[in-house]
């Protein structure tokens, strides 16, 4: 009872508006004396911190199909990492490697993660595995110093998708398309997990990755799009899907392999011409058109809000832990917070959007009535540790919506007028 307990408090406080989501500062916010009930719930209290994901991953997966008001679209498992920033050679799992939290090479930890999407209802995270390095998981004293388990083998990151996949598949989740980026697109092992499980997929590949296309001849995704760009016929401009700011138009083409269940998809940005490469396997028998394929491309980002909200608001990166046992602990419990106020969120969104219709052409005049943008997770989260929430701060909350919801008309109205001119420039 008192790990339970104790776990419900530390999820509360990672909710919470705390600065920093420390063991010290979880520890006042619970109302404890001192941190050790924090730390022994890290530590030593005997709780299966993998069962605890399993039951993460059933809350989130259920709140959010029931979210959708029978609704159907996509749902989408996308594989992604990210890393925390940590100093000393004593915690497990720390090695000097490129960090994209950190934007270079760091000393610091990695985390694979599988996000749960679901189209036009929300996302959460429902299955995480640290990386460990293979000089830390082959050095037994290291394994002892470190905490990790005696059992544990080196895993590579396409390796350790493969695994969160298996827990995913095994808890009968089912998904239209697994995604993720040119990590796991590179991969051949993961990709031919996923087809042996007849799995669809639209994972992202290196400009160097080889096809051999429908007509015989063997190419790099480079020269491929090479030849494309040659012929605007061949070039359709589509929406990824709608963002913070509105939707995101980009130009894709598709090329068929010799395989027809494998398909190489291909993303140019009409500003500055980057591209981007998916590799795609839809077997047969299951629906595959180039709508799809963008569709399922576009929802790999949600992976990386993820990120974001349980980096700032739910401290999935503050944790001041070192073993093995207590960073899975700290993991499992902020995915926990996540996906409490994520399926809250997608629950009210109907009940909270109030904007007014976005704008049809560059010169409509504004709305006298913005409207309110929908709750957003971390609105969410403060609205639940709030009890209740303050006048003073539903006043702030209300003003902000609506401020969001005008910003978010006037930009679309000028993204209209920049599409405009960029398809003039490129029809």
């Amino acid at each position: 009872m008192e790990p339970w307990l104790q776990a419900g408090k530390y999820a509360t406080a990672l909710m919470s508006d705390l600065p920093r989501h420390n063991g010290w500062t979880i520890a006042e916010h619970a109302g404890d004396r001192a941190p050790d009930r924090t730390q022994r719930l890290l530590n030593r209290a005997a709780w299966d911190s993998a069962a605890a994901m399993a039951v993460v991953r059933r809350f989130a997966v259920a709140g959010l199909g029931q979210a959708t008001g029978g609704r159907r679209g996509l749902v989408v498992g996308a594989v992604d990492e990210t890393g925390q920033v940590k100093q000393g050679e004593h915690t497990a799992g720390v090695k000097r490697h490129y960090l994209g939290c950190a934007g270079k090479v760091a000393n610091g930890i990695t985390t694979v993660h599988v996000a749960y999407v679901r189209e036009r209802a929300g996302h959460a995270l429902i299955a995480a595995r640290q990386w460990i390095p293979r000089e830390q998981a082959d050095d037994p004293a290291k394994q002892q110093a470190m905490g990790l388990p005696a059992d544990l083998v080196f895993r590579t990151k396409g390796q350790l998708a493969i695994d969160l996949f298996t827990e995913v598949f095994a808890d009968g989740i089912r998904l239209d398309f697994a995604c993720g980026d040119e990590v796991y697109g590179s991969c051949t092992q993961f990709r031919e997990y996923l087809e042996e499980r007849g799995q669809a997929y639209v994972l992202r590949v290196p400009s160097n990755f080889r096809l051999t296309l429908a007509t015989g001849v063997r190419l790099s995704c480079k020269q491929a799009a090479a030849r494309l760009l040659a012929e605007q016929r061949s070039w359709e401009l589509r929406s990824a899907g709608t963002g913070t700011k509105g939707a995101r138009w980009y130009a894709w083409a598709w090329l068929a392999t010799t395989s027809p269940c494998h398909h190489l998809l291909i993303r140019r940005h009409l500003a500055t011409g980057e591209l981007a490469f998916h590799y795609c396997h839809v077997p047969a028998g299951q629906p595959l058109s180039l709508s799809r394929l963008i569709r399922a491309a576009g929802l790999r980002w949600p992976a990386e809000e993820c990120f974001e909200f349980s980096k700032g608001c739910f401290g999935l990166d503050q944790s001041q832990v070192r073993l093995y046992t207590a960073i899975a602990r700290h993991t499992v419990l902020a995915m926990a917070a996540l996906a409490i106020c994520a399926v809250t969120a997608a629950m009210l969104r109907r009940r909270t959007d109030t904007r007014a219709p976005a704008p049809a052409r560059p010169d409509q005049p504004p709305p006298a009535d913005p409207g309110l943008i929908p709750l957003t997770i971390p609105q969410t989260a403060r609205l639940l540790t709030s009890r209740p929430p303050p006048s003073a701060a539903r006043r702030w909350l209300t003003w902000r919506r609506r401020h969001q919801a005008r910003s978010a008309w006037y930009h679309q109205r000028t993204r209209l007028a920049r599409d405009a001119e960029i398809a003039l420039v490129n029809p």
